[in-house]
């Protein structure tokens, strides 16, 4: 029977602080645009530069709980990779969907951490720069082998809240965890994962 009671008292004490975190529901709607620098990790490795390309698109936000909420995204985002040689560049351009938890602190102003997994379709991909003669390499030959891409993002921003017009400024890290290329023990390529980091402008209306 007391270990009952523990048990009840625990659960209550559990759902009242649930309850006082819970706040009136914030609804945000908006759009973000910025510039991506990317790369791919190989390996075998290949030397490279950060290749400079552009991201944009929509971005809808939930908050429900006292300094946490989530954050969905709809992107268009550039990525690629430029060799160091300076002989060849080749740039890939992604439809992409970031589902993220949102970590805030602060009211009107608010520094805020976003983290979590997103998904990316590859549309297209484009050389840029080829001035190699007879290249064998795979990476300079091979279109990309694999258009579904998955991984992880997280970064961090601070933005103002002006009668409910959001102004914010954020950067963000994103690894893929899928490989461009097959990596089976007699493929070419044992690793090849899309890297790069970015910094967005982004502005959000609050409807609810």
């Amino acid at each position: 029977m007391r270990k009952l009671s523990i048990l009840i008292l625990l659960v209550l004490s559990a759902s009242v602080f649930a309850q006082d975190r819970l706040i009136k529901p914030e609804v945000y709607i908006g759009v973000n645009a910025g510039v991506n620098e990317s790369m791919v990790i190989f390996n075998p490795s290949v030397s490279q530069g950060l290749l400079q390309g552009y991201n944009g698109g929509f971005v809808f936000r939930y908050i429900a709980e006292k300094n946490v909420g989530m954050q969905a995204e709809l992107n268009f985002s550039q990525r690629g990779w430029k060799e160091s040689s300076g002989l060849y560049t080749r740039q890939l351009n992604y439809i992409e969907l970031p589902f993220m938890t949102h970590i805030y602190m602060g009211k009107k102003t608010r520094f805020f951490i976003n983290i979590g997994p997103k998904v990316s379709y590859l549309l297209s991909e484009k050389t840029l720069k080829n001035e190699t003669t007879n290249s064998t390499l795979k990476q300079q030959t091979d279109p990309v082998a694999n258009t579904f891409d998955y991984g992880l993002c997280a970064g961090f921003g601070i933005l103002f809240n002006i009668h409910g017009n959001i102004i914010q400024l954020d950067t963000r890290g994103n690894y893929s965890l899928n490989d461009l290329y097959p990596n089976s023990p007699t493929d070419y390529f044992s690793d090849s994962h899309n890297l790069y980091f970015s910094v967005n402008l982004g502005w959000l209306l609050k409807i609810k």
